[in-house]
């Protein structure tokens, strides 16, 4: 891996938490038209936003929080029983437009720094591979980074983040095939064993939460809407310990 850079920025918690309260990497893009503006938003003391790690287009890595500090990137977050994720977690900001402005596909610079740091962070801190998440992830409602052309399938042969195990040619027959109400139910019960949160009586919370799911498990197909495809990988999850 390439040297890290440090460019600090002002935006963190000025009290040291233990090693041992880091449990999650958490992945975001930036949303921003350049580098140069996602840098100065990430360090300046008016933004109040940071994170502790941003790669740029050409793959080098830039330290902005130590990782003992607590950084400003997860908002209001949850995840299980944890909230304020902030406090259990190292962000790392990976320059990309985003949805806003013409979203792209990491570059392969990227993806390899963001793996080869990855991986040093999960040796150093003990990281577990299903504790890898994306803003999305743990903020349905407010967030959609880092999206859909994030590389979760390719990562998690590194057991960076956790993918399903089924045959992508069944799986595509299951696309669109409705299920009844029960196994909606069923689908919501893996939902929240696999760590997401969602209020079960307001409608936008659970399209959001379903949405999250589709961006990060089945990206082909992100509508809001439960089918057979959905709740085969929810399910598969679940029995290979992703709960």
């Amino acid at each position: 891996m390439s040297e890290i850079k440090q460019f600090y920025s002002q935006n963190f918690d000025p009290i040291k938490r233990k090693k041992t309260n880091i449990k999650f990497l958490v992945f975001h893009y930036t949303g921003m038209k350049t580098e140069k503006s996602a840098l100065k938003r990430l360090s300046s003391n008016y933004s109040k936003v940071s994170c502790h790690y941003f790669i740029k287009k050409n793959g080098t890595i830039i330290n902005l929080v130590p990782d003992l500090y607590i950084s400003w990137h997860a908002g209001i977050s949850r995840w299980k029983k944890f909230k304020k994720i902030n406090k259990f977690s190292i962000g790392i900001e990976i320059h990309n437009p985003g949805h806003q402005y013409g979203y792209k596909r990491f570059n392969k610079k990227q993806i390899n720094s963001l793996k080869n740091l990855s991986l040093k962070l999960a040796k150093k801190y003990n990281l577990k591979s299903k504790h890898y998440l994306g803003h999305s992830d743990i903020a349905p409602d407010r967030k959609k980074d880092p999206g859909e052309k994030f590389p979760w399938e390719f990562l998690s042969k590194y057991k960076i983040g956790v993918w399903h195990s089924l045959d992508k040619r069944l799986l595509k027959k299951y696309r669109l095939k409705n299920i009844d109400n029960l196994d909606k139910i069923i689908f919501f019960r893996y939902l929240t064993k696999i760590g997401y949160f969602f209020k079960k009586k307001k409608i936008n919370s659970i399209l959001f939460a379903i949405k999250a799911f589709q961006r990060r498990f089945r990206p082909q197909l992100i509508n809001g809407k439960i089918d057979f495809e959905c709740l085969e990988i929810a399910k598969n999850l679940v029995k290979s310990g992703f709960n």
